[in-house]
């Protein structure tokens, strides 16, 4: 038997791990992750940001862990020998509507206790002459990163603390039993005193194996990237972002160096029809059948008739796509955009349609589960580990 077994190989889960082992030294621990090794999915799919906090609800689990997760992040990397490069976001105002809006980021910064500097149109164009705004927000501290290359790194300090990692171990039942849960895999059963789910896209359906109503549904949205060509690579020096629009539930199409050179444009945020589904033509009847039988899910597409018919256009027209960039970069042509892979956030909705904004996780006796971790988990998974082995201690304390 084990002592404790995570579920989930991306950065959550190989945080979790590494402090579990590091808190439990002498415990065995096990890792089981479906893919054939780690950061497959949203861990190794994402923008590379390493976010500084700007958005998030003052006194939320986001905002919390995100300021916590960016030093924390950097001091990691640094002790790892893993690149980061502290570039600084800049968020552009390109109208006196974003302007207003803009305020409200103001605001917001300082009442997460970040520093940010207001540059007027023509500082912004000195900073960054290929953007084009009549306003933004620098925030000094947003920087980038490869969060595939950190989660590694996570899984090696838990493996030379003895920990185990076994990959191709798909969970398919878990029986939470009076002193000890036992998980079945696809080719195996193991026996755990205690469980950790950091599912991503199957959040909620461990949530069920438990025999528990999750009281949500995860949602897959896909995240549609292009890269600029080599010869554009110096365009920007710093990460740049629209003012987000209120009316859309995510923050809209920017542009992002990359560690190792290149810069990146997105991503957008259209519904997916499989919950790992990449590419446009990724269709599961399984998956869809869940969705659309979960009333969530249709009071959540009602609600968000407009944006959500936009996010559509924009995947299938690469015009439409551009036109989002260029408002803030107007030099950039259809031919500037290059293919480059996509990604899907998990995203929680709620019984009554709403997207669950803050991290949100599901507990039972003998185990603690992450059930909603969109942007910024990676950014944050230091202080969420952190935080999940507390709540475990927690339980063992109990017995």
């Amino acid at each position: 038997m084990y002592d404790f077994i995570i579920i989930g190989g991306g950065i959550l889960g190989m945080s979790t791990a590494m402090q579990l082992s590091e808190t439990f030294p002498d415990r065995r621990i096990l890792l089981l992750e479906k893919e054939s090794g780690a950061a497959r999915h949203q861990s190794g799919r994402n923008s590379g940001v390493i976010h500084a906090g700007v958005y998030y609800a003052p006194g939320s689990l986001k905002a919390r862990f995100c300021r916590e997760g960016n030093r924390a992040t950097r001091a990691f990397c640094e002790a790892h020998g893993i690149e980061t490069r502290t570039c600084g976001k800049l968020l552009v105002a390109t109208s006196d509507l974003e302007l207003e809006r803009m305020q409200g980021l103001w605001e917001r910064t300082a009442a997460n206790g970040l520093e940010c500097e207001w540059l007027s149109a023509e500082a912004l164009a000195e900073r960054e002459p290929a953007i084009t705004g009549v306003g933004a927000l620098f925030v000094p501290s947003s920087g980038i990163v490869d969060y595939s290359r950190v989660t590694r790194a996570m899984a090696g300090e838990f493996e030379q603390r003895g920990g185990q990692v076994r990959f191709d171990q798909e969970v398919t039942a878990i029986d939470e039993r009076p002193g000890e849960v036992v998980v079945r895999t696809r080719d195996d059963e193991f026996s755990t005193r205690y469980l950790v789910s950091c599912a991503g896209l199957m959040a909620d359906r461990v949530v069920r194996m438990l025999g528990r109503d999750p009281g949500f549904i995860i949602c897959p949205f896909r995240g549609e990237y292009f890269r600029l060509p080599e010869a554009r690579d110096g365009i920007v020096n710093h990460l740049v972002y629209p003012i987000p629009d209120p009316a859309m539930p995510f923050l809209g199409v920017h542009l992002t160096p990359m560690i190792g050179g290149g810069v990146t444009i997105g991503p957008n945020a259209v519904l997916a029809l499989a919950r790992e589904g990449y590419r446009k033509s990724d269709v599961s009847l399984p998956d869809l059948a869940r969705m659309f039988t979960h009333p969530g899910v249709w009071r959540m597409l009602a609600s968000n008739v407009g944006p959500g018919l936009a996010e559509l256009r924009n995947a299938f027209s690469r015009r439409r796509y551009l036109s989002l960039v260029r408002r803030y970069c107007p030099e950039l042509t259809l031919e500037d955009l290059q293919p480059w892979p996509a990604g899907v956030r998990a995203q929680a909705v709620s019984r009554d349609g709403r997207l669950i904004d803050d991290f949100l996780f599901v507990n039972t006796r003998r185990t603690v589960n992450v059930c909603n971790a969109p942007s910024p988990a990676a950014t944050s998974a230091l202080p969420i580990g952190r935080y999940i082995v507390d709540k475990v201690k927690e339980q063992v304390e109990v017995g």
